[in-house]
């Protein structure tokens, strides 16, 4: 299964590679700072079967 996901900051709309894990669980958020302009993102991660999506949004 893919753990690698690529997402766009939203921001500064620069590419970021982040890695997320299914053993996490099924349904995963986490914020972390975009290495490039270092405004924090909120990922929405979901994992169904074995595709998992990811979901970059400005964090509140």
């Amino acid at each position: 299964m893919e753990t690698n996901f690529r997402v766009q900051c939203p921001y500064c709309w620069e590419e970021i590679w982040m890695e997320f894990f299914p053993e996490d669980g099924e349904q995963q958020e986490s914020i972390t700072d975009c290495e490039v302009c270092c405004n924090p993102i909120l990922y929405v991660v979901s994992f169904s079967g074995r595709r998992g999506r990811v979901r970059a949004e400005k964090a509140q």
